[in-house]
């Protein structure tokens, strides 16, 4: 007998369905375009060229899939908190593929129309394709087989009974969990599939708002002199009106607000910089008040915010002891960025940070802690400015809590005619505003990011490496033609000499009252990893006899991603080599009859992917490839420091340096 038609159309409707949404979804693994790789040489250090890394270079069309039982749900309220782990579950998904994946973005008004049309506006991502994908970057992302019940479809569904009850057509479902924090805008999850190299949109969630997008979040300290006596206390709120700390039962300090804007962003005028364009996310606006009236080296309380906006948790804080007290206790390392808390895929992912901040939390709590030293490379941001939200939550178990003092690093400001001193595009086009607005530094004017304080017995000199350090540099803000960034004022009066500043900052130390000296800057004198912009011989010649003549005890230095520690060093030679003391610790002679020349050492390798040595030198004595951090002890008569591996927690490197 001779079937209906419609049960004809119904056999052949299903698999057709099913053959149309698998042949619409193909999605063939293209390596990136040849003038990709071939730039990734160039445009490595700075641009983290991946897959992901230029998904805004791809060009976006909604996916021709007749899937009509294709959905996109959000395990959350209406409102976002804070912080929250928020599961995003596809389901109806008939033919599930390796390349699915979903896109955070932020905010979710973002839309290709608005984006520039020229090929060119993009090129400084290292890639040069034709339209980009959003305007605004996806924040972060996720494939969806890395739920493991999704490509094998465990987690089934009927769709469609046939008369008989039996299922005709099952689809599958997926869920993936991000981590999100308050970043003020509102946010959407968008299905993708075609991989990072072709997608399309197959769904988009509805939008989720914050509940409180003007809550005070991310307060983070640092000291603005060497008294003790007073902490500047930074956070990130979405309302621009003051609001306070209160703090030492009963006292407040009203904030002073700021905030920058995508006009302040450096960029050509011939290739716009990714702050400038695609990366930019609207900071908030950012609070600065002064606590006083302190006392050095005492635990505290505060709290901030406004009943408008509704106030932080109690937070117990330590202030950094007096200069010319007898001792102090610090952290220090480069290069530490941040990583994601979900696993998911980011513009810039650096491997080690979480790790070592967990492991420098611990230390905070077991030990007497006073001050932390951040020596450039600080967000990775580099353009793209949701980076500093995760970055500040990142740290904050650290920061909220003692003085986070922070060095500009190449990541940070430098960008071609701009004013830094090296031209590349490292800093994605911020030019250390963003980095100068969160973390105020006892400086002497904006983009003059140098400075020096004291703590406990020693007195540290901060320079910035990015900043012209010849003996005949004016620091002054050039805004050379085709650099579009009015953020820096061009100073024609007020020229500063860097280099004699800190001549004259070290030649007055008082060495009675803080008999150690250390300096402090990005970019190292000495490397036995031989990558490309490694160091500068140039800046060593320049600065090394500086640190000699003003007989500096230890410098130390980021940029290169790992720990290194040489012999009391001048001109690549070992004017002394340390002996072993009774514990068998490398012990360096520093007092006055004695002192040779500076101990240097690199503690770059806080998170960024870790560099391994290319060569031996008779100069360096110790040298790890490992996450990890550097304490510091410093009484009068010894400084004594070591390296803590973040994986194993032992102290892997140890050195004293002495005066007696």
């Amino acid at each position: 007998m001779e079937e209906p038609f419609s049960r004809l159309l119904k056999k052949s409707i299903y698999p057709l369905l099913i053959l149309l949404s698998f042949g619409c979804r193909l999605c063939f693994c293209f390596r990136l375009d040849p003038l990709v790789a071939t730039s990734t040489l160039v445009h490595g250090n700075y641009t983290a060229i991946s897959d992901f890394r230029v998904v805004n270079r791809r060009s976006l069309f909604q996916c021709i899939d007749p899937n009509p039982f294709l959905q996109i749900n959000v395990s959350s309220n209406p409102s976002l908190s804070n912080e929250e782990f928020v599961t995003v579950t596809v389901s109806g998904v008939l033919i599930p593929s390796e390349m699915d994946w979903i896109a955070m973005i932020s905010p979710s008004s973002s839309n290709v129309d608005r984006c520039l049309r020229s090929k060119s506006s993009y090129i400084q991502t290292g890639d040069i394709r034709d339209l980009p994908l959003l305007c605004h970057y996806p924040v972060k992302a996720k494939f969806v087989s890395s739920d493991p019940d999704f490509l094998s479809c465990k987690k089934k569904e009927c769709k469609k009974y046939n008369n008989d009850g039996i299922c005709e057509l099952t689809a599958c479902s997926g869920s993936v969990t991000f981590h999100v924090i308050n970043i003020r805008s509102d946010i959407e999850f968008v299905f993708f599939t075609g991989g990072f190299l072709n997608p399309c949109v197959l769904r988009r969630s509805n939008p989720l708002k914050f509940s409180n997008p003007n809550a005070p979040l991310y307060g983070h300290l640092s000291s603005i002199d060497s008294t003790g006596t007073s902490m500047r206390l930074t956070w990130i709120s979405g309302d621009r009106k003051p609001q306070q700390v209160r703090y030492r039962n009963g006292k407040s300090q009203a904030s002073q607000v700021t905030t920058f804007s995508q006009d302040d962003m450096c960029s050509s005028i011939f290739v716009p910089s990714p702050a400038k364009d695609f990366g930019w996310h609207d900071p908030g606006y950012i609070h600065t008040a002064v606590m006083t009236g302190l006392q050095p080296s005492t635990t505290s309380y505060y709290k901030y915010g406004s009943d408008a906006v509704g106030w932080s948790d109690q937070i117990e804080f330590r202030t950094p002891p007096a200069g010319g007290s007898d001792e102090v206790k610090f952290l220090v390392f480069g290069d530490m960025g941040k990583a994601p808390l979900d696993a998911s895929v980011e513009h810039y992912i650096q491997p080690g940070s979480v790790s070592v901040v967990k492991e420098m939390v611990e230390e905070l709590k077991n030990c007497n802690i006073d001050s932390i030293f951040h020596i450039g490379d600080i967000s990775y941001a580099t353009g793209f400015l949701v980076e500093w939200d995760f970055f500040l939550h990142l740290i904050n178990p650290l920061a909220s809590k003692v003085s986070y003092m922070t060095v500009i690093g190449n990541h940070e400001r430098d960008y071609a005619d701009s004013g830094s001193y090296y031209p590349g595009p490292d800093s994605g086009g911020e030019c250390g505003v963003a980095y100068e607005t969160y973390f105020p530094m006892p400086t002497a004017a904006k983009d003059k990011p140098w400075y020096a304080i004291e703590q406990g017995c020693v007195h540290f000199t901060v320079i910035s490496t990015e900043h012209d350090w010849t003996e005949n540099s004016q620091q002054v803000a050039f805004n050379f033609l085709g650099i579009k960034c009015r953020y820096y004022v061009i100073d024609m009066v007020s020229t500063f000499s860097k280099y004699k500043w800190m001549k004259m900052d070290m030649a007055s130390v008082n060495r009675s009252r803080t008999p150690w000296l250390i300096f402090m800057g990005h970019r190292p004198m000495y490397s036995s990893y031989l990558g490309i912009g490694s160091t500068d011989v140039n800046f060593r010649h320049v600065i090394e006899p500086v640190l000699l003549e003003s007989k500096v005890d230890l410098a130390l230095w980021g940029h290169v991603h790992n720990y290194e520690r040489t012999c009391s060093i001048f001109k690549s030679q070992c004017s002394a080599m340390p002996t072993k003391d009774g514990k068998g610790i490398d012990t360096y002679d520093n007092s006055i009859s004695n002192y040779k020349a500076p101990v240097q050492a690199i503690v770059g390798m806080a998170g960024f992917t870790l560099d391994n040595f290319s060569i031996a030198a008779d100069w360096s004595l110790s040298r790890f490839a490992e996450f990890g951090y550097v304490r510091a002890h410093a009484t009068k008569d010894e400084l004594r420091v070591e390296f803590v591996s973040s994986n194993t927690r032992k102290v892997t490197d140890s050195f004293r340096i002495t005066k007696y």
